[in-house]
């Protein structure tokens, strides 16, 4: 060991293209924009320093709309660890105990990740469509016409109609983990349990849980900062509308950037963005190890 480490040189060397690569894919991109974000500029003519003003502005004018955008991202996240990540967790406990089928069920249940989320943002625009969408076409068949509506064309619908398909595309995703977490539980514990008169229910309680709970962090982490930066299923159903109601970040900031010619604003969303998610991590790192 001693005279592997010896070798700096030798190890530096192998290491620097992908120092390289990591550097000019992810760092040198945050500090471009976290350059650009202190400048009045519009991507071609001269660039004005104007310090903290983006930043000032982001979150004092209501003409930019970044508080209400990060309201609907903050409202998404906490549906996908209220919702998304509790179905996940049932199907992972209910497929880890080795029911029939277990394989089909996961291959069934992750097809929705390996799919396009253009595709798949194509394909909830026909189940909304309002005139022959299935959605309104089974509630008319069902009697429930009075139920019908313009599901991502009301305000009052459209930000709960955006989050139905990313549900149903990464439960899977969280499923996964979840299971992969469940499946390494030691079996013994399992038998010790049983043994003693635990049910089911007590196992997954006392045990399986506890057991998995640095895979649940994970999966809290990757549902928060992934709502955060949500972006192209959004911008395939929504592109933010109706009057804002459905803006994101994400979406805010390519508005800035190519409908309005702000390029120092929409650094800015960008910077905080990068914030936000490191900010939540480390927020959710320090709740799951308070916990332990």
């Amino acid at each position: 060991m001693k005279k592997l480490y010896s070798n700096k040189w030798q190890i530096l060397i192998f290491l620097l293209p992908a120092l390289i690569l990591f550097c000019g894919v992810l760092i040198a991109p945050i500090g471009a924009s976290a350059y650009y974000s202190f400048f009045d500029w519009n991507g071609f003519g001269e660039k004005t320093f104007i310090e903290f003003s983006n930043y000032r502005e982001l979150f004092t004018s209501n003409a930019i709309g970044f508080m209400k955008a990060l309201r609907n991202s903050l409202l998404l996240a906490a549906l996908s660890v209220g919702l998304q990540l509790p179905l996940a967790l049932a199907l992972a406990l209910a497929l880890g105990k080795g029911i029939k089928g277990e394989r089909g069920f996961l291959s069934i249940y992750f097809m929705p990740v390996l799919i396009s989320t253009v595709v798949i943002g194509q394909l909830w625009l026909k189940i909304y469509n309002p005139d022959y969408g299935i959605l309104n076409v089974f509630l008319r068949k069902v009697g429930l016409e009075s139920w019908t509506r313009i599901w991502l064309g009301t305000k009052k619908t459209a930000l709960g109609s955006v989050f139905v398909p990313t549900l149903w595309q990464y439960v899977g995703y969280h499923m996964l983990l979840l299971y992969a977490g469940v499946k390494s539980v030691p079996p013994e514990l399992r038998e010790a349990a049983m043994l003693d008169g635990a049910t089911d229910g007590q196992v997954n309680r006392y045990i399986v849980l506890p057991y998995i709970k640095p895979i649940i962090k994970i999966s809290v982490i990757f549902a928060v900062t992934g709502s955060l930066k949500s972006f192209d299923l959004i911008y395939v159903l929504t592109n933010g509308g109706p009057l804002h109601s459905t803006e994101v970040p994400s979406t805010l900031m390519i508005n800035m950037l190519f409908l309005r010619n702000r390029y120092g604003m929409g650094s800015t969303i960008a910077v905080m963005l990068i914030v936000l998610c490191f900010g939540f991590a480390l927020l959710i790192n320090a709740i799951f190890r308070e916990e332990d």
